[in-house]
């Protein structure tokens, strides 16, 4: 594994879920990103051309979300994932996608998916 860039709490809110109520009205989603390029050459220069735009990435996440309406979360990080991997300094995405308001009758917290995809298009 390379350089890693972190992206944490990322919230954003947006249309995901089976049941008609998740269907009905948006929810708030949670979204993290660790994302796998060559830091190197930002290091040394320390010039923002030479580094991944994380402000940009969030902007491109939060599109996806807003534009999409997928029943699973499995979904919904899939295309994140792909999302991403468009920036050709990227070479591998760590996605995960919470419900901060699962709609369970339990006491849970959050409910989620974790994904890993490379640029060669298999899964980590």
């Amino acid at each position: 594994m390379g350089d890693v860039i972190e992206l944490r709490g990322l919230r954003v809110s947006g249309i995901c879920g089976a049941l008609p109520e998740e269907r009905d009205r948006a929810q708030p989603l949670e979204i993290d990103l660790d994302v796998v390029a060559d830091l190197r050459p930002a290091g040394l220069s320390d010039d923002l051309d030479d580094t991944v735009d994380y402000g940009a990435l969030a902007a491109g996440v939060e599109f996806v979300v807003h534009d999409g309406r997928p029943q699973l979360l499995e979904r919904l990080a899939e295309s994140i994932a792909q999302l991403v991997l468009t920036d050709p300094r990227i070479e591998q995405v760590t996605v995960a996608v919470r419900k901060l308001r699962p709609p369970v009758p339990q006491l849970l917290a959050t409910s989620g998916v974790r994904i890993t995809r490379s640029r060669d298009g298999a899964p980590s």
